[in-house]
């Protein structure tokens, strides 16, 4: 197996790792063990480094550890991940089987062995064979639970007659539906409406109701009806989550081609967005106004009945019911989708086949899945995770691209709300306590008033009024402050106020929705309000809502096409959910955030954001609860933020936590990492920011370039610390004429800004790149321009000849000026004990450029047969410090080149290398490569 050695280095600090996990695992977590299998079921044959992965993993899971894993991008990392996890979970729940399947045998009563402490023995052996009758009598509930289920599902995947009743049902509901509809269609047309609505109240009860079937309560033909019971029982499960919906949807299809495709019962979660298939909620775009509606529907559906028991009052306008939201349609869906795994668009699909609502189709499945596939914030919030019904007590979970694992955390639990949306929120909930006054309890009014004296303290803090137009309400004092919530509920004078119990109003009443309703009600341009005594106070609420948009757009900023702007007027429509959000974060420990005013030229462009310090807080539960926590990556280093500030912080104890690093599959001659001391004419590279913006340092960054891509075939990919420098130094060239010269091998493409431009720059890139290597000629790839943190650092494929070289100019250290950074490193060293001499808040800095420097080297080095350079342009990266931190299998092949001649003359190693296959005469990859010839240095 090729780079079988790499795979054996590859255990960072795996010493102390393995040891831990041999000696300690079952002594510290008292959990039941299973011997790991000598060969993991696979689709081929593995490499070396992913069976060490694979026994790695079972390991930690069998110990209950926290894991700390890495794998790089081309490696099989997901594949190791299903094989080995699902592995260990078939091994434990074969175990649990054979020790009830002995425990449910018929024994003998065994001899009292234990020590009586002065009891009589008839006293001990009856507490004795209690204790054993009450385990062995919870083992057979399980066990027929279990089995019941079991059953069920094979039922439903080998009965064919099932599948067709169900949708030769679902076909007589949708012609009694029409034959519905057309009734309604009828009445309407003779006026039948009208009459209604002039019905007095002694002729109520001689309308009948809408008719719902009794049916809808029960399952579907041919399951048990009790199968409620099987919705309680949750077993052992694995919960796999990964940054976004692509990477959910690549991982469900790798579990499709493993050797558990067939017999793993999955199920993917998602937002609404992403499986709402009510067309009528799906056009509403954002995603908060979609939760809104959902939400709406489902409360319509189940306060429909106690609204008709109602006595003495007038009949309600008939409101809308989600068509999908069908329980008996819903639990077919469920079993759909435990007994085949599917992914999120095969869910939707089969959602509008079975016109049930894949939403919650899917959270019905979760108890009985041995696999659910989810995105973070879904399992990171925990309300979100209650909402969804995930319980994580005893279970394993993996969270996958976890890079960036503690900014997501903090982004999942920090909150913005700006003054415009302050004001709106105010105006909304003024006029809808106006007019319902005399409807609300005394309760409700006292809540609502105090989140209107909530909303008005707030306000004035921004130095505005929330009586007047936030965009016409200039900022004396500009600038950002940071306050501890203390101090900031205090200033505000609003700490004599009860947040939780806000908080708890907020979610129990569903008051922003309340308000959703009502402005959409009286609000919107398409609803026409009638002026008269009742609801005069409602009319100004459309003019006010439009001059807050107004006021709130920069001067001189563009109008967005008609679309956006429809879609923004409705985003400001419930500004009141994205407040929940921040007084929920205002019940955080007050060390644990900031408040951060941040005040701009008007009261509508400030804002209020809440920053989380603390992310650990957050991710503590999830590891009390779960078994084990892998968390894995294909660039994890450096790990010491993941150790200290996340698992140390959230209480997790050091010799539970296990770390593994592997190398890669490639041959070590595939990849020649060089950091670069100096350029051709000798200049020391050190980017500070004092010399970065020099002229000789961005003629010697261009003369490095110019030359590099004398030599270098395809692609090549440089990164710049951030925008405004690569825009100073592409200007600076332009002038001196480097950009010519570079023009004349390479065509240059930039980096743009806006996400939308992105995927039409990469496709040029590509096609570029295709075309020189067909063609031949002066012109042999392209250059592209980009940066460390944006678009193009991360997720993006720069295989082959998309990127031979990948070059980084300087150490992209963060902004240590910014306010939040400050507070966050001042934390840290209150907080943290020094490591290796070194203050906390140095090392954070440290750590946040290389976790940069090395998501974005990671883009190139895709696949075995892969090759590519990396350079890195600045002689600190030679420091030992910074040096330990790249990843184990680049950084074990780098080397430090003082001199810019002898690194060339590496490069040009590698080019002739890979140059033509000996055993066909021709190039592999591109078929260019033959065009180049010796260049001298420039």
């Amino acid at each position: 197996m090729e780079s079988g050695g790499t795979g054996n280095t590859g255990m960072e600090s795996g010493g102390t790792g393995n040891t831990g996990m041999e000696s300690g695992g079952t002594e510290s977590s008292g959990l039941e063990s299973v011997a790991a299998p000598g060969r993991f079921p696979f689709p081929y044959t593995p490499y070396g480094i992913q069976e060490q992965f694979m026994q790695a993993l079972y390991g930690a899971l069998d110990a209950g550890r926290v894991g700390i894993f890495e794998s790089p991008t081309g490696t099989g990392k997901s594949l190791s991940l299903i094989c080995g996890a699902l592995s260990w979970l078939r091994d434990w729940q074969e175990k649990r089987r054979q020790e009830e399947e002995q425990l449910l045998r018929p024994q003998r009563a065994r001899a009292d062995s234990a020590d009586t402490a002065g009891q009589p023995d008839w006293v001990t052996a009856f507490v004795q064979e209690k204790q054993e009758r009450d385990r062995v009598d919870r083992l057979k509930e399980e066990h027929i639970r279990r089995k019941k289920r079991e059953d069920a599902l094979e039922k439903i995947r080998h009965n064919v007659q099932l599948k067709y009743a169900a949708k030769r049902k679902r076909c007589e509901e949708d012609e009694a539906k029409r034959l519905l509809q057309l009734s309604k269609e009828a009445l309407s047309q003779g006026g039948g409406e009208g009459v209604l609505d002039q019905l007095d109240h002694n002729e109520e009860e001689l309308i009948l109701a809408e008719y719902e079937s009794d049916d809808e309560k029960k399952v579907v033909s041919g399951l048990e009806d009790d199968d409620d019971d099987l919705e309680e029982e949750h077993v052992t499960k694995i919960y796999y989550c990964s940054r976004t919906h692509s990477q959910l949807s690549q991982f469900v299809r790798e579990v499709q081609k493993s050797p558990f495709g067939k017999d793993t019962r999955l199920v993917s979660l998602g937002s609404r967005q992403n499986l709402c298939v009510n067309e009528e909620v799906r056009r509403l775009g954002a995603l908060q106004l979609i939760n809104d509606r959902c939400m709406e529907m489902q409360k319509n559906k189940h306060e429909k009945k106690s609204d008709e028991e109602n006595e003495g009052k007038k009949r309600r306008v008939s409101r809308t019911v989600c068509p999908f939201y069908s329980y008996e349609q819903m639990q077919f869906l469920r079993d759909e989708v435990l007994v085949e795994v599917k992914d999120i668009e095969q869910l939707v699909s089969l959602g509008r086949e079975t016109k049930a609502c894949p939403y919650y189709g899917s959270r019905f499945a979760i108890p009985a899945a041995q696999l659910v596939v989810l995105p973070y914030q879904m399992l990171l919030h925990e309300p979100t995770r209650n909402a969804a019904g995930i319980k994580l007590k005893d279970q394993i979970v993996i969270i996958d691209e976890a890079h960036n694992l503690i900014d997501t955390i903090t982004c999942i639990h920090s909150a913005e709300v700006s003054g415009s949306q302050l004001c709106c929120a105010h105006s909304q909930l003024s006029q809808y306590m106006e007019r319902y006054r005399k409807r609300l309890k005394a309760k409700n009014l006292m809540y609502i008033k105090q989140i209107l004296y909530l909303l008005e303290r707030f306000v004035a803090m921004l130095g505005g009024n929330v009586n007047q137009n936030p965009g016409c309400q200039a900022v004396s004092q500009t600038g950002t402050v940071l306050k501890t919530i203390n101090d900031f509920l205090f200033q505000s004078q609003t700490d004599n106020i009860n947040l939780f119990k806000v908080q708890r109003y907020c979610e129990k009443s569903l008051i922003s929705r309340k308000l959703f309703g009502f402005v959409e009600r009286y609000g919107g341009p398409a609803s026409a309000v009638k002026i008269n005594k009742e609801n005069q106070k409602v009319a100004g609420l459309q003019n006010f809502l439009l001059t807050l948009q107004q006021g709130s757009d920069k001067e001189g900023t563009p109008q967005s096409p008609p679309v956006e702007a429809e879609h923004d007027q409705l985003r400001t429509a419930s500004p009141l959910m994205q407040i929940e959000g921040f007084l929920s974060a205002l019940t955080n420990a007050n060390q644990d955030g900031r408040v951060i005013f941040n005040r701009q030229g008007t009261v509508g462009q400030s804002s209020l954001k809440f920053l989380l310090l603390n992310p650990a807080v957050h991710f503590a539960k999830v590891v009390e609860e779960c078994r084990a926590v892998i968390i894995a990556g294909g660039t994890m280093q450096p790990v010491a933020d993941f150790r200290e500030q996340l698992l140390c912080c959230a209480g997790v104890d050091p010799a539970r936590i296990v770390e593994f690093s592997c190398g890669h599959v490639i041959p070590p001659e595939n990849i020649l990492p060089l950091i670069l001391c100096s350029g051709p004419s000798n200049q020391e590279l050190e980017f500070t920011y004092q010399t970065r913006d020099l002229p000789q340092m961005m003629d010697e960054t261009g003369r490095i370039l110019c030359n590099l891509c004398n030599v270098i075939p395809g692609g090549v990919v440089c990164f710049f610390p951030s925008y405004e420098y690569e825009k100073q130094v592409y200007g600076h060239w332009e002038k001196t004429g480097l950009l010519s010269r570079l023009s004349a091998k390479k065509k240059i493409f930039q980096e743009p800004k806006k996400a939308n431009q992105v995927e039409q720059v990469l496709v040029e890139y590509a096609k570029c790149i295709k075309r020189c290597s067909q063609t031949g000629g002066q012109m042999t790839g392209a250059l592209l321009l980009s940066v460390v943190g944006g678009k193009m650092s991360e997720g993006i494929n720069f295989s082959d000849d998309l990127g031979r070289c990948v070059i980084m100019v300087g150490m992209p250290y963060p902004n240590i000026r910014s306010p939040e950074l400050q507070e966050k490193m001042t934390w840290l060293d209150k907080t943290m004990p020094r490591a290796g001499g070194q203050a906390p808040s140095r090392v954070l800095i440290e750590n946040l450029c290389m976790k940069a420097v090395n998501q974005s080297i990671g883009r190139a080095i895709r696949h075995q047969q892969d090759f590519a350079s990396i350079v890195l342009l600045d002689h600190r990266y030679a420091r030992p410090a910074i040096f330990n931190k790249l990843p184990q299998w680049i950084r074990e092949r780098t080397q430090v080149k003082p001199a810019f001649g002898s690194a060339f003359a590496e490069l040009r190693k590698v080019r002739t290398r890979h140059i033509l296959c000996p055993a066909t005469n021709t190039v592999p990859h591109c078929p260019c490569l033959d065009l180049f010839q010796a260049f001298p240095l420039e």
